[in-house]
């Protein structure tokens, strides 16, 4: 199993995303970040099981939530480079 991590820029989209479903109904912003950790917890325990969009970066949907994560795997660890809305621009994270 190989730890994930989030760079920055990804853990902030996932913030502001939970501050979003928050402001929405109470609660929803919770069950986001569950989901995505749920998310997290598959793509640790196989991150090879899920679609490459490109040569080396991984994507993972978001159960519930339009949402796919968007990672690398390396040698003793994966990196999440985006929590991407699925509605926006697909390739705005590319410069990570």
């Amino acid at each position: 199993m190989k730890q994930a991590r989030f760079l920055l820029p990804a853990e902030h989209e996932m913030l502001d995303s939970m501050l979003y479903y928050q402001h929405q109904a109470e609660g929803l912003g919770h069950d986001f970040l569950d989901q995505v950790a749920e998310a997290v917890r598959r793509i640790e325990n196989n991150p090879e099981a899920y679609p490459e969009i490109n040569k080396t970066v991984h994507r993972c949907l978001v159960r519930r939530f339009p949402f796919a994560l968007l990672y690398k795997i390396f040698c003793d660890e994966v990196v999440i480079l985006a929590v991407m809305h699925l509605k926006r621009h697909p390739s705005y994270w590319l410069d990570r």
